[in-house]
């Protein structure tokens, strides 16, 4: 298993009732010349947590960050107008609840960041640092 010392959060800077799961995404990574999805979990519209890469699986997700970290992916992030926007609905951030406390669980010593805090753009589009202190992770 890699030694994963980062869980970064991404979305897929899609429209809020765009619905995208693990197999678009895999078609849209393998068009830009990767093997697979970069994400190692997608979180779909409903909350279903998809499976992308294996997590003893490096990412493709984070430039220099991919060797030791795991890559989480909700549908969303851009308004209507195509603004980025935090789209994620109840269960989406419920489902991300879950699933972050459960990987802090298997990796306690795993910081958890947003995409931004590592490259110039917006993605999520929410503060993860702040989230995860408001809900507790």
């Amino acid at each position: 298993m890699r030694e994963i010392k980062e869980i970064i959060v991404h979305c897929t800077a899609t429209f809020p009732d765009q619905r995208v799961t693990v197999a678009d995404i895999t078609r849209w990574h393998k068009a830009n010349g990767w093997k697979t999805c970069g994400y190692h979990y997608v979180i779909g519209l409903d909350g279903t947590i998809e499976t992308g890469r294996s997590i003893e699986e490096e990412g493709a997700h984070c430039l220099n960050h991919n060797a030791n970290s795991i890559g989480i992916c909700y549908v969303g992030g851009l308004s209507y107008t195509g603004e980025p926007t935090d789209t994620r609905n109840e269960a989406q951030k419920a489902a991300m609840v879950s699933l972050l406390k459960e990987l802090k669980r298997r990796f306690p010593a795993a910081s958890i960041h947003g995409h931004n805090e590592f490259s110039p753009k917006t993605c999520p589009c929410f503060n993860v640092q702040a989230w995860c202190k408001e809900i507790g992770v």
